[in-house]
């Protein structure tokens, strides 16, 4: 077994490995670069090497500078994670080269299935079933036009050496095509450093199913069973969990075998991924492998009780696989959500920052189920526009579905976060909706749910109850701080809705809901003044709500369900209800910048005229190219960016006359 491991990544899956190899009693090494000086893994790593600007083009892709690390500091092995050189063969010979063991699998197999391209003609090759499409590279734009139309629309451009959700475009026109693959394109090279692309039939309605496979060095491979990471956005994965709803136990076998049969073909070594479309109808398609550890390999871990990390490391170094098909069993159900920088209520858009606050749930058994957080953060960290915008990973495990479910969603309660964007009200949308929850999924499930994008959740009954009561309560303890007398009758407006009620003790607080009839008894866990969550049991059932000041009452939310809840009495509510409403500012004849980022072109000039739809300017942020289009037909009155310029979210960059 190795004595010092090199850690040539960053971030949650950095900090992974680490956790890993100290229980194994390895040393680790980090690398990182001017963005990660200060980082979780810097801090917990034995040692740690400069590898130069925040760019990963200068620092985390530079192979020469990682072997020159391991070398200055011994190290035997180096753990890739996922992304950066992970996937590259060539960094893989070059560790053999320098007698450095790449902890992953042999350079061949990366040749073989690593690359997209590669990867579809070797699976035909083996009998696999494979997606109709081009096998084989693009020349240009017109040769992709022409290769979309004879497959027949819609089509996937996608970068061969992609990973992540980057480099992926779904084309429904051949003006989509003639816009997407220069951007597609544009991505893999900005990416990976390869901007070599390739196109598919896309399959509408699909689901996107994975087989983890393990090998070793002994021609040893089982599988880990499957992962359903069919929640996704712009091709990106937020939800994942294992088992899928979707399979049976035949499915299950046949996808399984197909995989370990792929595997064992490139005498593949160590921890990898077989992924697959599949049609409603239980179908499947051999889609690309992954020669690599991936992003969701928790929920795997969660339900056969194995660490992938350390597995890797014991193939790597040379042992027999310790598992067998035969002793692999299901246990349970586990789910993971992405908890990501990016702000939902502005069509996801990356959210750039400082973690003021960083308060994730606590981990472990919860009763009936138990919480995971995987996380390379702490509280006053920067999410840099750098890399990606992942937060972590919180998983929940439970014996059943339903109680994982239910799991997570106690847990996103339970997990607060300041000082940008991010995504925790919408994964509690998704885990409250009867779809999911019932288990017919698709990877348009996020545009088929949320058509308009997201803007939160109506209150439930229930929500409307815990929100009316959390303000009553907040009301009360503040009155009595300020030394004022408690007061009974109030009106209470969740929002636009007024509810007369009347206060009665203190702990628990009875909160009668006098129009209705009914008594509210909310018994406060843990709350003060100043605190941002508020946890309680009301009649009997435990919520935590993040709460916030806003003038004469409170902003609250409890998971997608947000809502301004006034506290006044009755005269104040009668005057209340004559203000005039608010007036929005018009902005319908600016183009505001939706995102911090960095503008790549600016495509219109003052005095330009211009269409509703067409592309005005293209900014990228943390990797991805977003394209930004004018809502409206107009002439270019004033432009304040050009390419290259930093931009701040809601900053104007073009104004119309």
């Amino acid at each position: 077994m190795f004595s010092k491991i090199l850690i040539a990544n960053r971030g949650e899956i950095a900090v992974r490995v680490i956790k890993t190899c100290r229980r194994l009693g390895i040393k680790t090494v980090v690398v990182y670069s001017e963005a990660d000086a200060d980082s979780l893994a810097v801090e917990m790593a034995d040692e740690s090497v400069f590898i130069g600007a925040a760019p990963a083009s200068e620092s985390y892709l530079v192979a020469d500078k990682i072997i020159a690390a391991c070398k200055q500091t011994g190290a035997q092995a180096v753990h890739p994670g996922f992304g950066f050189l992970s996937e590259k063969a060539e960094f893989a010979q070059r560790c053999a080269d320098e007698d450095i063991v790449f902890i992953g699998p042999n350079p061949g197999a990366i040749s073989a299935m690593g690359d997209k391209i590669e990867s579809k003609k070797f699976a035909q090759a083996a009998g696999v079933s494979c997606v109709p499409g081009h096998i084989g590279e693009i020349d240009d734009t017109a040769h992709a036009v022409r290769i979309s139309e004879e497959i027949g629309y819609p089509v996937m451009i996608k970068a061969s050496a992609g990973g992540g959700g980057k480099g992926i475009r779904v084309a429904w026109t051949r003006k989509d095509v003639e816009e997407g693959f220069p951007a597609v394109r544009a991505e893999a090279k900005g990416a990976f450093g390869d901007d070599r692309i390739f196109i598919e039939k896309f399959i509408e309605s699909p689901r996107h199913i994975e087989i983890q496979v393990l090998g070793d060095k002994h021609g040893n491979v089982v599988h880990l069973f499957e992962r359903e990471c069919s929640i996704q956005r712009r091709n990106q994965k937020v939800i994942e969990e294992a088992p899928s709803p979707l399979l049976d136990e035949a499915t299950r076998n046949a996808m399984g075998a197909q995989a370990v049969a792929l595997a064992k073909a490139v005498n593949y070594d160590s921890a990898g991924t077989v992924e697959f479309v599949a049609g409603q109808d239980k179908s499947f398609y051999f889609l690309e492998m992954n020669t690599r550890l991936q992003v969701e390999h928790p929920v795997t871990e969660l339900i056969t009780g194995l660490d992938l990390v350390e597995q890797m490391i014991r193939s790597a170094a040379g042992e027999k696989l310790n598992v067998s098909q035969d002793t692999l069993k299901i246990n349970g159900w586990a789910i993971e959500s992405r908890i990501y920088a990016e702000d939902p209520y502005r069509k996801f858009l990356p959210s750039i920052g400082r973690l003021v606050r960083y308060d994730p749930p606590k981990e472990g058994e919860m009763g009936a189920y138990l919480v995971r957080n995987d996380a390379g953060v702490r509280e006053g960290d920067e999410i840099s526009m750098f890399y990606d915008p992942m937060i972590s990973k919180l998983c929940t495990w439970a014996t059943d579905r339903e109680i994982a479910i239910e799991g997570m969603a106690r847990a996103l309660e339970d997990f607060h976060i300041e000082g940008l964007g991010q995504n925790i009200p919408f994964l509690a949308a998704v885990m409250d909706q009867p779809r999911f929850r019932s288990g017919k999924l698709a990877t348009g499930y996020i545009a088929d749910e949320f058509p308009e994008g997201f803007n939160g959740a109506e209150p439930t009954a229930f929500q409307k109850d815990v929100l009316t009561a959390v303000g009553c309560a907040m009301q009360r303890l503040l009155a009595l701080r300020a030394g004022s007398p408690g007061r009974a009758d109030w009106i209470v407006f969740v929002g636009h809705d007024a509810r007369p009620v009347r206060l009665r003790g203190d702990a628990p607080l009875s909160v009668e809901l006098t129009e209705e009839g009914r008594a509210l008894t909310l018994e406060i866990v843990d709350w003060r003044p100043g605190k941002p969550l508020f946890r309680g049991r009301l009649n009997g059932t435990a919520f935590t709500v993040s709460v916030a000041p806003a003038a004469e009452g409170f902003v609250i939310r409890h998971r997608a369900a947000k809502a301004k809840v006034l506290v006044l009495t009755p005269r104040s509510a009668e005057l209340h209800g004559k203000l005039p409403p608010k007036q929005a500012a018009d902005t319908s004849k600016m183009i505001i910048s939706p995102m911090p980022g960095l503008v790549v072109s600016m495509d219109v000039a003052v005095g330009q005229e211009v269409k509703e739809g067409e592309v005005v300017c293209v900014i990228e942020a943390m990797k991805m190219q977003n394209i930004i289009r004018a809502e409206r037909d107009g002439t270019v009155k004033t432009v304040s960016a050009k390419a290259g310029d930093p931009v701040a979210a809601d900053e104007v960059l073009v104004e119309f006359g």
